[in-house]
């Protein structure tokens, strides 16, 4: 029977193709786009290298200082903020500070090459899972003496020695300085704000002075917990810490605010607080924002296809006539095209996945995000799938529920009013 549906429904896009092109384009179309921003979604906060254990990774990136005059200030950290009340927290299993990327020029000959640079600790390697394509990271002891050692990426070393092996040992000027290679990396997509540089070198060997007391500061922690389990520990000892740091202007200062965050949540806080409200980490929020506007661009172009498909089943009257003459409930004709539906839906996601693959390689090939290399992976084929599911099924429901409300005489006459 399934077979026999799906022969009348290919017979049936091949009898109309104008309606079948607008039907297939609206919906490869649609679930391109998603498709697309989906990718680009899980490639910047998904579990990827090296930012794999992210299920046990927090952030402490940002603090919030709430002034009695009604300002506020966000502000990252500074070392002797993250040193004193991160890296002596008891429960997590490491901890890493390091600063953001900060574009240094470089010269190679006469040849300048931006080079973005990252200092670190020793932890840094630990916390995260980098791809080491020769030689190693530089050690705890190489940060605590002050070692200039330096591990790069591999598009720096194409850049800058013209190949991305048999580099370690050799020097390379950064930030006006010089530092021994001691490993190549892979590349890291610049949408990775935590991880991403092109130079990584130890955070002693910067020109800031790392004991200099207050709040403000470049630099931001990691935390990695024991287990995904100890997640909520380490951030309920870290908000017990936070609780005990002094305010540095009390008669101007209301309160400060220091998060350990997931990843997600780390950037939402800062983009939805001032709407989710100062103790909402507003994931919630955002989640609801971007599945209403998902539905939204979903609905447009499946009400399109709901008025295509009353015209297309409304053509079809004398047949669903002579089949209820015959006997065919309303229950096996809704059955019937709505099958026919998701078997046009499945065909315009096939089409949708393929113009999201081009669209996607385009994107990566325009380095727009610097290394970033898009694609489309088992779990946002499987989202791709749920999609295309659902799409079919609301855009099929109601002009098949219609048709199976015809009378049998009025369908004979050709009647779709």
């Amino acid at each position: 029977m399934l077979l026999s549906y799906l022969k009348i429904a290919w017979k049936v896009l091949l009898r109309r193709k104008l309606f079948t092109f607008i039907s297939l384009f609206g919906i490869s179309f649609t679930l391109m786009v998603l498709l697309v921003v989906v990718a680009f979604f899980d490639h910047s906060v998904g579990p990827h290298g090296p930012e794999k254990r992210l299920n046990r990774t927090v952030f402490v990136n940002f603090i919030h200082l709430y002034y009695k005059d009604g300002g506020r200030m966000n502000t990252l950290p500074s070392y002797s903020f993250l040193d004193k009340y991160v890296r002596t927290l008891k429960t997590p299993e490491a901890v890493t500070i390091c600063t953001m990327f900060n574009s240094s020029p470089t010269y190679v000959g006469n040849r300048k090459i931006d080079l973005d640079l990252k200092f670190t600790d020793g932890a840094f390697w630990q916390v995260l899972d980098f791809t080491f394509l020769e030689g190693k990271p530089y050690s705890v002891a190489d940060v605590d003496r002050a070692e200039r050692v330096a591990v790069i990426n591999e598009s720096t070393a194409k850049s800058y020695f013209g190949a991305a092996r048999g580099v370690v040992g050799r020097t390379i000027e950064v930030d006006q300085r010089r530092y021994r290679v001691s490993g190549v990396v892979a590349d890291v997509a610049a949408s990775r704000f935590n991880s991403y540089s092109d130079v990584w070198v130890p955070i002693t060997t910067g020109s800031f002075d790392l004991r200099e007391p207050g709040l403000n500061g470049g630099f931001l922690a990691i935390v990695l917990a024991k287990s995904e389990a100890e997640v909520p520990a380490v951030q309920a000892e870290f908000s017990q810490v936070v609780k005990r740091v002094p305010l540095p202007d009390p008669r101007a200062m209301k309160r400060l605010q220091v998060y350990a965050d997931p990843l997600v949540a780390s950037y939402t806080r800062q983009l939805m607080g001032p709407l989710a409200g100062p103790e909402s980490n507003g994931v919630a929020l955002f989640a609801t924002i971007l599945g209403g506007l998902a539905l939204l661009f979903m609905t447009l172009p499946a009400l399109n296809l709901v008025n295509i498909n009353v015209a297309r089943i409304m053509e079809r009257s004398s047949e669903i006539g002579v089949r209820k003459a015959f006997g065919a409930t309303g229950f096996t004709l809704i059955g019937q095209f709505l099958i026919e539906n998701i078997f046009l839906t499945l065909i315009g996601g096939l089409l949708g996945l393929g113009l999201a693959y081009v669209a996607l390689q385009l994107l990566s090939g325009s380095e727009l995000i610097a290394y970033a290399q898009f694609g489309l992976n088992l779990r946002i084929f499987g989202w791709a799938l749920l999609v295309t599911l659902f799409f079919g099924v609301l855009s099929g429901v109601y002009p098949a529920f219609k048709m199976s409300r015809l009378q049998p005489v009025q369908a004979l006459k050709g009647s779709g009013k």
